[in-house]
């Protein structure tokens, strides 16, 4: 590795210059700062796309109405969030909530190195789709750049099998704001990974909510 690389990786190693030593008031800066970037991107992000949150609510609920069932997906940390999404709505924590049917298509291990070993990290998530997916269910998708190549090879197998799509995306949203299999997406103003994915833990508990509040809005009418 070249002189210019570790220093630019490692900018105290040089020569016997000691670090400048970190004082509290220096962390305590840091968090005050990182915690108003934080709360700056929610602000954006649900400014701006109060429209596109009620329509990804209503779409959600439109699915479980229909007796359908939630896939998830995503990587690294994205597929974390898919895992939470999911189990939000599988196990709700709120007395009175119905559990609803959510898998997290990240989740099998064993499938998933499987598949993207015979058939490309890409198809990652298509046969857990063709396998368990009926038309009318509903596919999310976290992606922090939007530009996750297996999640967007699952959104188009998603619209050949009749499936409504939702994405969750930061930055300028990527493919998957632009791309046609994407019914819905969901982008953070940011282009800090770390502040994309508090945007998004946000927004999933939000969705949550508005969902079984549209969900126990239609049973009341019937009821009526």
């Amino acid at each position: 590795m070249s002189d210019d690389i570790l220093s630019s990786l490692y900018p105290f190693a040089e020569g016997n210059k000691p670090a400048p030593e970190v004082t509290d008031a220096d962390l305590i800066a840091s968090i005050e700062q990182k915690v108003a970037e934080s709360v700056d991107a929610k602000r954006r992000f649900f400014s701006e796309q109060q429209v596109d949150f009620v329509a990804a609510a209503r779409l959600m609920a439109q699915v479980y109405e229909n007796r359908g069932q939630m896939f998830t997906m995503g990587n690294g940390g994205s597929n974390c969030d898919a895992s939470h999404l999911a189990l939000e709505f599988l196990h709700p924590v709120t007395a009175g909530r119905p559990a609803l049917p959510a898998l997290n298509l990240g989740c099998d291990v064993t499938t998933v190195t499987a598949t993207s070993n015979d058939l490309g990290f890409d198809n990652a998530f298509v046969r857990q789709l063709i396998a368990y997916a009926r038309e009318g269910d509903l596919l999310v998708g976290f992606s922090t750049s939007g530009h996750s190549g297996n999640l967007m090879r699952a959104f188009e197998k998603a619209k050949e099998l009749g499936l409504h799509t939702i994405g969750f995306a930061g930055m300028d949203g990527g493919e998957m704001a632009r791309s046609k299999a994407v019914d819905i997406c969901l982008v953070a103003p940011t282009n800090s990974v770390h502040r994309v994915q508090e945007c998004h833990l946000t927004a999933y508990h939000i969705l949550w909510d508005l969902v079984h509040t549209l969900l126990a809005n239609a049973r009341e009418r019937k009821v009526k």
